[in-house]
């Protein structure tokens, strides 16, 4: 079985706009930080930019799993190939004469 695995270099070209993203947050957070109260000023934001980052990384890194492992995904195939039953009515009912 093929390794339907996400690489490094797919999840990076996913992420690069949030990864503009959170470099101009950290940025803004750091510039507008007072004099003497560097960390006071920029650790929630920061903590913020990042959290958001995170979420964002996980949703697309999940994304890019999901569709890989669905392009290939042998049911989907085989439900493709089999149509519908012989003998058995659209709607999954049987009839009488089936039981």
């Amino acid at each position: 079985m093929e390794d339907k695995g996400i690489s490094a270099e797919e999840l990076k070209a996913a992420l690069a706009d949030d990864i503009e993203q959170l470099v101009a947050d950290v940025s803004k957070a750091m510039n507008a930080a007072k004099a003497g109260r560097i960390i006071a000023d920029t650790e929630e934001p920061v903590r913020d930019a990042n959290a958001e980052f995170r979420q964002r990384l996980f949703e697309k890194a999940l994304g890019l799993l999901q569709d890989k492992q669905e392009a290939f995904s042998p049911s989907a195939q085989r439900a493709a190939e089999q149509g519908q039953a012989k003998n058995h009515p659209p709607n999954g009912q049987r009839t009488d004469r089936d039981s």
